[in-house]
């Protein structure tokens, strides 16, 4: 274990929704929930706003709409939200060599490694620092963990939730870990929580107390050794810059169960160029083709072959897919489909494309051979996902609002607009609409931060007396997400008076440093009064319209 709180873990708060509200000024303050507008979908994030009402990531949307009905419901725009995780990505690495992430919106840094930080001290103010680079760069917040190990980091990170820092002092751990519940310990989900509490054991305390012999009956040798290490605080693994990726797959779950076996191989072979793409964008190829079938009943099967090397041709990948689906029954239904490669490499066999069948086919381009005098297909209506950019010809940028029933309404705003914009419903086949770029959050040269973090102590906050405490920090004027019970007023924090911005190393001459400006979204105005709105109802609201691959938001007052 380390002598200082050197390991940095940076979680961005509410991620794709609070990116969806700096983007969307009428949604700033209101409840947002992101992710699978279908009947079968999940949400991937929920705003603070929404969290209130029960609304959490991984629940079924179905869930979701019951809890929270006038929230905004909206399809994920990943390229937007990994466009700001590259840019805070590029933050961290300016800080370590060392960068360990998770996801699009977290991630671990060994500050350490980079010279970064050294000790408590200068520890604090890389992550307030980082912090108030965050927001300067993107328009958001992320919370901060500092800690000697990455669990302890992680932990740290939770309690500084929303938009705030909070560092645990080495020699400090047992004392915090003790009274938390054994979930807060990574490996320990509902079932293994379930199995503890059986036996008795319902906090980290108390799994120090079974004995490591106890841990090895219950949950057997390998997880019993971890969970025992882990409630004594002991965890030396370190951050580990490049993690191999070791598959890649694409997967569908559909709203209604597929039926038909024709249109089920259709899927197959849709995955799997789906999959192909993504292979390609990598600069990988893989030699074992997967299949995963969920069908009616829950029931999930997986099939793989592997080939005689590695290979990125789709012609291979489908027809190594349609083989694995030979040998599935899929008469009762389907409800999910996935196509995945493993096996990995950054080289393809070229004696592989030999086993495709017939001409290979570009992925960019589709083919459709028509009979001589058959008549042309009728075009299909174009899809306008809720949440996503639109340009129109006349009113300029936007975002799509609702869809459904050959209509598409769009609120015309921008990220640096105050309050919001007009809604002006058209025809899904309007010429004057298309799709759209999203527009950045944060303009070069913006106004500056609101001022400098104030630093929270955090008195008996499961520190001994005589050793340093916890140290929790929070930007003044960020809203809390659940007033009632912020993390601050659970943890007993009382403010002190903020520390300057500076880090000196004992070697090195002394060198200030000055908070980066930036431009903080402002408060939401309420619904636009606008007289040529078209609209009938306000729609600083949006309400989901039920439909699948995004069906429309339609505003209720």
């Amino acid at each position: 274990m380390r002598t200082a709180p050197t390991i940095l873990h940076l979680d961005m708060d509410a991620f794709f929704a609070s990116a969806e509200q700096a983007s969307k000024p009428s949604l700033r303050g209101k409840a947002v929930v992101v992710g699978g507008l279908g009947p079968r979908g999940v949400v991937a994030t929920a705003s603070y706003e929404a969290r209130v009402f029960g609304v959490n990531s991984a629940m079924p949307m179905a869930q979701a709409r019951r809890l929270a009905p006038n929230a905004a419901y909206l399809v994920p725009r990943f390229g937007f939200y990994r466009s700001i995780s590259e840019q805070v990505m590029g933050l961290l690495r300016a800080l370590s060599p060392l960068v360990e992430p998770l996801s699009l919106d977290e991630a671990f840094v060994d500050l350490e490694a980079g010279g970064a930080a050294w000790d408590a001290e200068s520890a604090q103010l890389t992550g307030a620092r980082l912090r108030a680079d965050i927001r300067a760069v993107t328009g958001l917040t992320g919370s901060v963990g500092l800690a000697a190990s990455k669990m302890i980091a992680k932990i740290a990170s939770e309690r500084a939730k929303p938009d705030g820092l909070v560092m645990i002092e080495p020699g400090t751990e047992r004392t915090l870990l003790g009274p938390l519940s054994v979930r807060t310990l990574p490996g320990v989900g509902p079932a293994t929580g379930d199995h503890l509490r059986r036996a008795g054991i319902t906090t980290v305390d108390e799994i120090a107390e079974a004995g490591e012999d106890e841990l090895v009956r219950l949950v057997g040798k390998a997880h019993g050794h971890a969970l025992y290490a882990m409630a004594l605080a002991h965890d030396e693994r370190p951050v580990v810059a490049e993690r191999e990726t070791k598959s890649v797959s694409v997967e569908d779950t559909y709203d209604v169960d597929i039926h038909d076996r024709i249109r089920v191989g259709l899927e197959v072979q849709r995955l799997a160029d789906r999959c192909v793409r993504r292979l390609r964008a990598a600069g990988l190829s893989g030699r074992t083709i997967v299949l995963k079938v969920r069908r009616y009943d829950f029931s999930t099967l997986t099939r793989s072959e592997t080939l005689r090397g590695p290979t990125d041709d789709p012609g291979v990948v489908r027809e190594a897919a349609a083989r694995l689906l030979d040998s599935v029954d899929t008469t009762g239904g389907v409800r999910l489909l996935g196509v995945g490669v493993s096996g990995l490499a950054d080289y393809t066999q070229e004696d592989l494309f030999a086993q495709a069948a017939g001409e290979p086919v570009l992925l960019d381009e589709e083919h459709t051979e028509e009979e001589p005098g058959e008549e042309p297909a009728a075009p299909v209506e174009r899809r306008w996902p809720a949440g996503h950019d639109v340009r129109h010809a006349g009113f300029g940028h936007g975002w799509v609002q609702g869809s459904g029933l050959g209509r598409v309404t769009v609120r015309f705003e921008t990220p640096e607009d105050v309050g919001p914009g007009r809604v002006r419903t058209f025809r899904t086949d309007d010429p004057e609409l298309e799709p759209a770029e999203p527009l950045p959050l944060v303009t070069r040269g913006a106004g500056g931060l609101p001022g400098a973090p104030v630093p929270l102590v955090a008195p008996g906050f499961g520190v001994p007396s005589g050793e340093s405490p916890v140290l929790v920090e929070s930007s003044p004027g960020v809203p809390q997400a659940e007033p009632p019970s912020s993390d601050a007023s659970r943890n007993g924090l009382t403010p002190t008076a903020p520390t300057p911005l500076v880090a000196t190393h004992p070697d090195a001459p002394s060198a200030a440093y000055s908070p980066s400006e930036a431009r903080r979204p402002g408060d939401d105005e309420g619904p636009s009064d606008d007289p040529d709105q078209v609209s009938s109802d306000p729609a600083s609201l949006p309400k989901s319209w039920s439909g699948r691959d995004g069906g429309g938001a339609t505003s209720r007052p």
